[in-house]
């Protein structure tokens, strides 16, 4: 079991608690696992259906672990209905905001590699906000 511990800079007194699990990877829906595992590679980096003991891969299965550790899997679901970022009948349900040194260079990596604009934002804010080639929102934040 881990202990959490506050940041200093949290309002709140540090509050020692027992953490319950540690998160294993992010598994995302999608109607291709090629397709979408291919697209985080090239986004996120790292290395497409890795052995590892905890998931068997296949056309139904696919993972891609990163170089910072974290471990993302995609999942195919027969008639995958992606979220209409922002309709509420078809909600994100989660995202991923990802930090990136230059908005405008970032922009234009994603959309080469699929990934679609859905707000962009004016110059002032630090973000902006795509989906990938399944639909699933994503930010891309300014570091």
């Amino acid at each position: 079991m881990r202990i959490h511990q506050p940041r200093r800079s949290e309002e709140r007194s540090p509050i020692l608690l027992l953490v319950i699990a540690k998160l294993q990877c992010v598994v995302l829906d999608c109607a291709d696992v090629d397709e979408l595992s291919r697209f985080y590679a090239e986004l996120l980096g790292g290395v497409v259906n890795q052995p590892d003991p905890r998931w068997s891969v296949d056309d139904t299965w696919a993972t891609l672990h990163t170089s910072d550790g974290l471990v993302f899997a995609f999942q195919r679901v027969e008639d995958h209905r992606p979220p209409q970022w922002p309709d509420p009948a078809r909600p994100q349900q989660f995202h991923l905001d990802l930090g990136v040194p230059d908005l405008d260079q970032a922009e234009e990596q994603v959309l080469k590699l699929g990934a679609t604009l859905l707000d962009a934002g004016d110059d002032r804010r630090g973000w902006r906000i795509y989906a990938d080639p399944a639909g699933h929102p994503f930010c891309l934040v300014r570091d």
